[in-house]
């Protein structure tokens, strides 16, 4: 049987527990928990079987009947949500105008193959603002 590759993608990822220390030194992110954490767009490599990612120097499994996230990290046992990111920029599971990180590994494929934004592949931070979406409302509070 023919060994299964998975090869590295372009994903993102939110920390649905108390904090995200970012793996590659940018600096520790406070969430707090709740419904919105400390959000970054990195690229994740699989396990051979794809069972497991790895982001940095975390691994992350599936979570079975997860409320607001679908991964753990198997060395914290922190939720996470993690998945692809959309083209409309969309990405947090619940809608908020929080920033999201954008690793700079990544920041030029992702503004110019995965939003198809080509001007804006200098910024390191993508938000709901920022999305190309002609009815894409902005979340303010009064």
């Amino acid at each position: 049987m023919a060994k299964q590759v998975y090869p590295p993608r372009i994903m993102y990822i939110e920390c649905k527990g108390g904090g995200f220390v970012d793996p590659y030194g940018y600096g520790p992110f406070s969430t707090g928990g709740g419904l919105h954490g400390a959000a970054r767009i990195g690229r994740v490599t699989f396990s051979r079987t794809g069972a497991t990612l790895h982001y940095g120097n975390k691994s992350f499994q599936k979570l079975s009947g997860g409320f607001k996230a679908n991964y753990f990290c198997v060395e914290t046992g922190e939720q996470y949500w993690i998945s692809g990111p959309r083209s409309d920029g969309t990405d947090r599971l619940y809608k908020s105008d929080l920033p999201v990180e954008i690793d700079e590994d990544v920041r030029e494929e992702y503004w110019t193959e995965i939003r198809k934004m080509p001007e804006s592949k200098a910024r390191t931070q993508a938000s709901l603002l920022t999305t190309n979406r002609p009815n894409a409302t902005s979340l303010t509070r009064k």
